[in-house]
């Protein structure tokens, strides 16, 4: 028999983990799990590889391939499944220098690239955090190329979020489309995930920086208005022509990235960042950022008041950030990071999330909040603080919290202070 119908929870899959995998197998082993950060999207995984491989009942070994948008995710499944029962030499990795293919075997979205037989030798085949191999992703989209090749290979897909109808998604639908979804209102609602309680903290410009603001929206809608537009995707495409078109597409992107950057670090949201971690002075708090400027300079600023702060970011390795991790909360509360946390970790005990970027992307939103909702031992709320400037492109966060936390908003004055309590 397979390796992995040796799998045994030390607990009971709850009702919705249950119904996800019943219906992944009633669709032909195939399909995503749309289910909201902390709600056991890797269980689900485990348990549909472990029940189509004990519906196989052959003595053949059944391969499962599981891919991963990052290395570091790696060791943590593994460990899961150590700890659900698999045995250590049945897992394989391959990645960079190592490649030793198993039963079970972990691969990154980059490392599949260049060898698509890992996926043709596969039975199953499972994609965490799927909407990252969309069609904007052409190397990491050529996977489902050769996903359709086999139409018996199981093929799961796993996020926490994936908008159906964006075409970029269209593949992805097309194959595996969604089987079971599972929000963070229901999740809260049936106690899985804790109540999050949004605070809005709105900003002004300084003077220096609203005038730098102002030109460079100006120049931004200049250029539109030569280009005759003003969708990114459409003005992406003037680059590649040459000429003069290409000319100003490049001129309106650098204008967009810098006046990106101004609302990121604008002193106007450190400051008042520094003012909430002070609020909390013996809280494990993480913070969100866009750029690694910001998160540097915030922690210069932190330290001025002697507080210790730690960033994550793409460029410490792994080995470091585990220490990060393992100090959080003991020698220093205040985590900051630029997306690297943002997909994938297990962080049940931090409470306090601040969000200082002003990210336009669903997904990572979404992310970012399910960071600080799990559940965990004496956690019945958690608190998430945006950080936005008013009267700029910023607000469109408030929009995208409405739609991303699915709540009835009731927004009340406290002290200048703007809270949201999500679902009632």
């Amino acid at each position: 028999m397979s390796e992995i119908t040796s799998l045994k929870f030390p607990f009971n899959l709850e009702k919705d983990q249950i119904e996800a995998v019943n219906s992944w197998l009633r669709n032909q082993n195939r399909g995503s799990i749309i289910y909201s950060t902390g709600t056991g999207k890797t269980e689900i995984a485990f348990e549909c590889a472990r029940r189509v491989a004990k519906k196989e009942n052959s003595d053949a070994a059944f391969n499962i391939l599981f891919l991963v948008p990052r290395i570091v995710l790696i060791s943590q499944n593994i460990t899961r499944l150590n700890q659900y029962g698999i045995k250590k030499e049945c897992i394989g990795v391959f990645y960079g220098e190592k490649k030793d293919i198993k039963e079970i075997t972990f691969s990154t979205y980059q490392s599949i690239i260049r060898n698509f037989d890992l996926i043709r030798n596969s039975k199953m085949v499972i994609l965490d955090e799927v909407h990252l191999v969309s069609s904007t992703a052409k190397k990491l989209s050529n996977i489902f190329s050769i996903l359709e090749e086999d139409s018996s290979k199981a093929i799961l897909g796993l996020t926490a979020t994936i908008d159906e109808r964006d075409p970029k998604y269209s593949k992805i639908i097309a194959l595996i489309p969604p089987v079971r979804k599972y929000m963070i209102k229901e999740a809260v609602d049936d106690g899985r995930l804790t109540e999050p309680k949004v605070i809005i903290r709105p900003v002004k410009l300084n003077f220096k920086d609203r005038k730098e603001y102002e030109d460079m929206s100006k120049s931004i809608r200049e250029i539109s208005l030569k280009l005759k537009s003003s969708n990114p995707i459409e003005i992406s495409r003037l680059l590649k022509y040459g000429g003069i078109n290409s000319r100003l597409a490049k001129q309106w992107f650098s204008y967009v990235q810098k006046r990106k950057k101004l609302l990121n670090e604008t002193l106007s949201k450190l400051d008042e960042t520094i003012k909430i971690v002070k609020n909390h002075p013996t809280e494990k708090i993480m913070i969100f950022s866009e750029t690694i400027e910001s998160i540097i300079k915030i922690r210069e600023m932190l330290g001025i008041y002697s507080i210790r702060a730690e960033v994550i970011h793409n460029k410490i390795k792994s080995r470091q950030r585990m220490t990060i991790l393992d100090d959080w909360g003991k020698s220093f509360f205040v985590l900051l990071s630029v997306h690297t946390l943002e997909i994938g970790f297990d962080l049940p005990s931090v409470g306090i999330a601040i969000i200082v970027s002003n990210t336009q992307n669903m997904n990572q939103l979404i992310q970012r909040i399910g960071r600080v909702i799990r559940k965990s031992n004496n956690k019945n709320s958690a608190l998430i603080y945006v950080i936005y400037v008013e009267e700029t492109k910023d607000k469109k966060i408030l929009k995208m919290l409405e739609e991303s936390l699915e709540y009835q908003k009731r927004i009340k004055d406290n002290n200048k202070q703007k809270t949201i309590s999500a679902f009632f």
